[in-house]
């Protein structure tokens, strides 16, 4: 519960603050004038920039209502209204604005005016239709919006596939398709979107395996939960740069990829839960100390858990229940000053020392139940602690420095975190894959 707590409280920062984050990274032009935003989509509205120009539309009367017609506009309007007769259900009216060439003024589509002046042509930059409850397909003709920067629509009824056009999509930076209906391979197009940061498409019905393209890519968060993803995860997981990935609640297969300890190091959540893992948690783990979130639960993990997992100085949860992990639970794991909730529930652990026993104090929530821990409540039968999983697994440990030193942890595993894992076949850079 904490790391699903987690996880959502890190989506909701990232939801209220995605337009402000939009403002940012638009281009926008050396005039003194503080911008004017008038807005108010589905979900969000669009507060003061105070970065030049001028922003219009998401349903609230402009100061422009009348833009000039351009071939910018005149290209959102034969998509916005392709698009709308791909939807077949509208429960909330948001369509019922979508009338006439001002497409500024539709509900939940916001443009951005890069001059004061009310001569200037203003584009569509943002789409946020959050939550609107609408069912249909997406369209080729979105493609069409190249000068979009955000596109929102989480909490919909949208299903089929991602158009393969959306990789003309070349300003997009968000993309939040979570919590619809979609359904087939991975959505090759998003691996062709330039500048994409952050991509959402948690709690829909993709299947098959991701491509390995998908960690060369310079993305900030990468939410794939709650799908039916397959497969190995990629070696090269390693590549990437994100500080958030969730690839829970799918049917991975393998083990984690050794990659993982030469990730950026500002990894602060990473998530496996729920998946068909097996194998070890690779002794990179303790490289990540900005690292705030690690769940490996309910999968199949075997063998002891490394020492290095004491260097995660910032982990709040650590969650590796409903594993086959064994061994005693090292000391210096229950001394990591920052933990709120240690889980290891249905392993297989012999024994854990005073200093564990010392989280009850702490107030940090610590979950040992169904194990093999000598004069504990809750524990396995001893017929079950007499056959323990994995008890001839090699994880190939690095025998560590005593007392263990994690700022030489980097000598241990590998070169440097700097580290790149060569790309497999059919990978290609950050803007193509």
């Amino acid at each position: 519960m904490q790391t699903r707590s987690k996880r959502h409280t890190h989506h909701t920062k990232i939801s209220l603050l995605s337009l402000f984050f939009l403002l940012l990274l638009l281009p926008t032009t050396n005039t003194a004038a503080a911008a004017v935003t008038i807005g108010g989509g589905v979900s969000v509205g669009i507060g003061n920039a105070g970065t030049g120009g001028v922003w219009i539309g998401g349903g609230v009367t402009s100061q422009n209502p009348n833009p000039p017609a351009g071939s910018t506009l005149d290209a959102a309007y034969s998509a916005l209204q392709a698009w709308k007769s791909a939807i077949s259900a509208d429960p909330s009216g948001v369509l019922a604005t979508w009338v006439g060439q001002n497409v500024c003024s539709y509900k939940g589509i916001f443009c951005k005016q890069q001059s004061p002046s009310s001569s200037s042509t203003p584009t569509v930059t943002g789409i946020d239709l959050n939550r609107a409850n609408l069912q249909g397909t997406l369209v080729t003709e979105l493609s069409l919006l190249t000068d979009l920067t955000l596109l929102h629509l989480n909490s919909n009824r949208f299903r089929g596939a991602v158009p393969e056009t959306f990789r003309d999509l070349i300003s997009l930076q968000e993309l939040d398709l979570s919590n619809n209906q979609f359904s087939g391979q991975f959505p090759s197009s998003v691996l062709y979107i330039p500048n994409l940061v952050y991509l959402d498409l948690r709690f829909n019905s993709f299947s098959g395996p991701i491509p390995d393209a998908l960690f060369d890519k310079r993305l900030d968060a990468i939410f794939l939960n709650n799908n039916q993803f397959d497969g190995e995860i990629p070696d090269n997981l390693g590549n990437s740069p994100a500080s958030v990935i969730n690839l829970g609640y799918n049917k991975f297969t393998g083990q984690i990829p050794l990659s993982l300890g030469f990730m950026n190091s500002r990894l602060k959540e990473i998530l496996f839960l729920n998946n068909q893992l097996t194998g070890c948690v690779p002794e990179g783990i303790g490289l990540f100390s900005q690292m705030q979130v690690f769940d490996v639960s309910f999968n199949s993990l075997m063998g002891h858990l490394p020492d290095t997992v004491a260097c995660l100085n910032e982990i709040e949860v650590l969650n590796l229940a409903h594993n086959e992990l064994s061994g005693s639970l090292p000391e210096l794991v229950c001394s990591l000053r920052s933990l709120v909730n240690l889980t290891v529930a249905y392993n297989f652990f012999s024994g854990f020392s005073q200093e564990c026993a010392k989280l009850f104090v702490r107030n940090v929530g610590f979950d040992f139940e169904s194990n093999c821990i000598p004069g504990r409540d809750m524990q396995r039968p001893q017929p079950e602690c007499s056959l323990v999983p994995g008890g001839g697994l090699s994880c190939l440990r690095i025998p560590a420095a005593q007392p263990l030193v994690c700022g030489s942890i980097l000598g241990r595993v590998g070169s440097g975190a700097d580290r790149q894992v060569r790309p497999g076949p059919g990978s290609g850079s950050s803007s193509s894959p």
